[in-house]
C-alpha cells in the first residue's frame, strides 16, 4: 500500500481555486464503518492513497431516503428532495430541467467547451425513462410474474412509484418519468445498465480519451457493493469483495488518467449515495457514508447535499448566482 501512496503523492493534484476536470466515482451502497475497517486492514489501497493525497471526510444523509434514487439525485444537484421531487426509490419525479451539475456545467462553459456524462452500472433507480401509463390488467399480469411477485399489490405499486387511476370505465397504472428524464438531454452522454465495474470503467476511459481536449465533468457509477449487500448482507465477504472491486477499478481509472497526463488537471471525488444497515441486506436507515478526494482544499465533513456544490465550485461556477439557491454548501468552506 505504501508504494501506492507514494505514487499518488508524486503526482498529487495541486488545486487552486478551480479545476479543469472533475470525475465523480460513485461507490453505491458503501457503508462508512465497513470501509474504515477495510482501510485499517490495508484492503483498499486506492482509497488509502487518495485519502493520503487529499482528504477523506465523513458524509451524513439528513434529508431524503437512504436509497439510490434519493442519493444520487441529491449528490448530482445539491438540492433538498423537496426541490428535486426525488424523495426515495418509490417517490420521485423527473428533476427539473437545468438543475443537475451536468446541465449547470454545460450552461456555464458552452457545449463545445465541456464534455458531460453519466456512465452508470445500474439500469433501475439511476434512469431516464419517460412517464408510464399502462392498462391495469396488463400491469397486474406482468407484475405477478416479476421479481416483486411475492409482495402485496400495493407494495408492488409503491416500490415503483406507481398508482392506479380511473378513466371512465377503464383503470390504468401510471408512473412519473424517472429522475434523469429531463437532464439526459442537457448532457453529452447518459448511459446506464452497464452492470459491471469493468464495463463502466472501460466506457469512462473511452469517453475521456475521445474528449481529452475539452474540460470534462463525468460521473462513473459502480454498483457492486450495493448488489452484493442486498444478496449476501453487509457483513459478508461478498460485500467486502464488492468494495475491493470498486477500489481496484477506481485505481485503474486514475492510473490511466496519469498515463494520459490528465490527472494533474482532474479533481477526483469518490462519493456514496447511502450506506447499509449493519449486518443486513437492507439500507432503510443507513445515513453514514464518506467522500474521498485528491482535492486538498476540502475542509470539513458534511452532508450528502454538499457534494454537488463542492463540484460546481471546484469547476469555477459561481454558485451564489444559481436559482433556486442550492441546499448544500461547498465542503471547501468552513
Amino acid at each position: 500500500m505504501m508504494a501506492a501512496v507514494a505514487l499518488f503523492a508524486v503526482q498529487a493534484l495541486s488545486v487552486a481555486e478551480t479545476s479543469k476536470n472533475v470525475l465523480l466515482i460513485g461507490w453505491d451502497g458503501a457503508r462508512r464503518g465497513h470501509v474504515e475497517k477495510m482501510l485499517e486492514r490495508n484492503e483498499l489501497p486506492t482509497l488509502a492513497a487518495l485519502k493520503a493525497e487529499g482528504k477523506m471526510v465523513n458524509i451524513n444523509v439528513t434529508t431524503g431516503a437512504t436509497d439510490t434514487k434519493a442519493g444520487w439525485s441529491q449528490i448530482l444537484t445539491g438540492y433538498h428532495p423537496n426541490t428535486t421531487g426525488v424523495h426515495s426509490n418509490g417517490k420521485y419525479q423527473p428533476i427539473t430541467k437545468g438543475y443537475t451539475i451536468f446541465e449547470r456545467a454545460e450552461k456555464a462553459f458552452g457545449d463545445d467547451k465541456v464534455y458531460t456524462a453519466m456512465i452508470v452500472a445500474k439500469s433501475g433507480h439511476v434512469d431516464a425513462a419517460g412517464p408510464v401509463k399502462v392498462p391495469y390488467q396488463r400491469w397486474k399480469t406482468r407484475s405477478e410474474k416479476g421479481p416483486l411477485k411475492n409482495l402485496p399489490e400495493q407494495a408492488r405499486l409503491r416500490r415503483n412509484g406507481m398508482k392506479v387511476i380511473q378513466e371512465g370505465a377503464r383503470r390504468f397504472v401510471v408512473a412519473p418519468g424517472k429522475p434523469y428524464f429531463n437532464a439526459k438531454d442537457g448532457m453529452d452522454l447518459f448511459v446506464n445498465g452497464l452492470k459491471t465495474d469493468e464495463a463502466v470503467s472501460t466506457r469512462t476511459l473511452s469517453e475521456i480519451e475521445k474528449n481529452k481536449d475539452k474540460r470534462f465533468l463525468i460521473f462513473a457509477h459502480f454498483a457492486r457493493p450495493d448488489h452484493n449487500g442486498h444478496q449476501f448482507g453487509e457483513g459478508s465477504k461478498e460485500y467486502s469483495a464488492g468494495l475491493k472491486e470498486d477500489d481496484e477499478w477506481t485505481g485503474k481509472i486514475i492510473k490511466r488518467l496519469k498515463e494520459m497526463n490528465l490527472y494533474k488537471d482532474t479533481t477526483v471525488y469518490v462519493v456514496v449515495d447511502h450506506g447499509f444497515d449493519v449486518g443486513k441486506t437492507t439500507h432503510r436507515n443507513a445515513p453514514y457514508v464518506f467522500m474521498a478526494t485528491n482535492d486538498t482544499e476540502v475542509r470539513r465533513p458534511g452532508d450528502r447535499a454538499d457534494i454537488g456544490p463542492t463540484v460546481l465550485k471546484r469547476l469555477g461556477i459561481d454558485i451564489a448566482k444559481l436559482e433556486p439557491p442550492l441546499f448544500g454548501k461547498p465542503l471547501t468552506e468552513r
